[in-house]
């Protein structure tokens, strides 16, 4: 987690009135002025009881008397009545925390601003981050955690609260906790109106997929909603492989998908050649490494590839008089797979229906008519085939929608 100070660095730039607290001509405002004061700081005055105590406390401290400090900050308690007062008391307080860097007098200072009724709640909410912040990075995790929460209760809208705290529960080892925490940050975001970062999102699916969560593979796609790219399709997907382990034929569409965003690298190059030679898919395998020109470095990749390049070109007439001999709905699949291969994206999708009239499973068939009319540019047509796709199916389904809104 990274310190933010910059409630506190504000609070102290706007107490530029603190030095009228040693001209004696200081007073307290009417009850009727104090309650339409602005909450600026040039605006407080103490009262007349308050003034010596507050006056003295504020001279130990730029005195750097450390040893006096204790019993001027109880002496100004005792006589500190008004908001303005309490006010002026915390500021000097957190001054004093800030200067010996003593994290339990800055959690008492704050609070003692929190108690003057002073400061909006969305101001004290911001100090409370600061707060845990510093107690976080002194590994005070469960006061971190307390003060993140405390600010979490003034500002329900504080989503830097809600990061903050995600951090600290995992940190203290409860990982759901922390995940739940960041998703409702990316919430308030979107509540506001507002974009979160995208390093939020790339967080919280790190929590959770640390964590080896439910969560991880609905935040995948909530991150790739957001911030599509060649690398958020590709770590969201990786996501997914990782947390469901779907089956060759999901992961060959998953890896279709991964060519068109540009999303592959060499090591998913060589997963996707090698399912689709464990089908003897020849024909894609041929099409793909064309279209990867330049990334088969490796030798794993040189040897599929020598021995894909080295097998006959099928073609599309030869595939149609396929069709046509075809006696079972998996042969049909597998034609209807080569036509995919050959860029025959609209032939495939037939071929695929005519294998699902014969009894093929239907959410199989449906994923891979949604697939090919995707890539022929039906989008309404693959849309509707990968809406019908449910069960184990379906997430591979959903990626491929993602895909299907990104392009609109």
């Amino acid at each position: 987690m990274k310190i933010t100070t910059r409630a506190l660095v504000a609070l102290l730039a706007a107490s530029a009135a603190t030095p009228a607290l040693a001209q004696p001509g200081a007073t307290a405002r009417a009850p009727q002025a104090q309650a339409a004061q602005s909450q600026n700081a040039t605006n407080v005055h103490p009262s007349k009881g308050a003034l010596k105590a507050l006056a003295d406390l504020q001279a130990a401290i730029k005195a750097n008397d450390l040893a006096s400090i204790p019993a001027k900050i109880a002496a100004a308690q005792a006589v500190a009545t008004t908001k303005e007062d309490k006010v002026i008391l915390g500021k000097l307080q957190v001054q004093a925390a800030l200067a010996s860097k003593d994290n339990a007098a800055l959690s008492a200072a704050i609070d003692t601003l929190a108690a003057s009724g002073y400061i909006d709640a969305p101001q004290m909410s911001r100090l409370y981050v600061d707060l845990g912040a510093r107690l976080y990075e002194g590994k005070q995790l469960d006061k971190a955690a307390a003060a993140f929460e405390r600010a979490i209760s003034l500002d329900s809208t504080n989503a830097d609260a809600q990061v903050d705290l995600g951090e600290a529960r995992f940190s203290q080892g409860r990982k759901a906790e922390a995940v739940a925490s960041m998703e409702r940050a990316i919430q308030i975001k979107l509540a506001a109106g507002q974009k979160p970062e995208e390093a939020v999102y790339k967080r919280a699916l790190g929590l959770a997929y640390d964590a080896q969560l439910p969560e991880a593979t609905n935040l995948a796609r909530q991150w790739l909603t957001a911030y599509p790219s060649p690398s958020s399709w590709r770590d969201s997907i990786a996501v997914f492989r990782n947390v469901n382990h779907p089956d060759e034929e999901s992961v060959i569409d998953l890896m279709r998908l991964m060519s068109l965003t540009g999303a592959l690298t060499p090591s998913d190059l060589s997963a996707y050649l090698n399912a689709l030679k464990e089908q003897s898919n020849f024909i894609e395998g041929q099409t793909v490494l064309d279209k990867a020109s330049g990334v088969e470095s490796s030798a794993d990749l040189k040897a599929i590839a020598a021995a894909l390049k080295a097998k006959p070109r099928v073609t599309a007439g030869e595939l149609s008089a396929a069709v046509k001999s075809a006696g079972t709905g998996a042969a049909l699949l597998r034609i209807g797979d080569r036509f995919y291969g050959l860029g025959e994206y609209s032939k495939a999708a037939d071929t695929y229906k005519a294998a699902k009239a014969k009894g093929m499973d239907a959410n199989l068939i449906n994923e891979r008519i949604g697939v090919a009319l995707a890539a022929a540019g039906d989008r309404a047509g693959a849309t509707a085939a990968l809406k019908s796709v449910t069960g184990a199916r379906a997430g591979v389904a959903q990626f491929w929608l993602l895909y299907l809104q990104n392009k609109a």
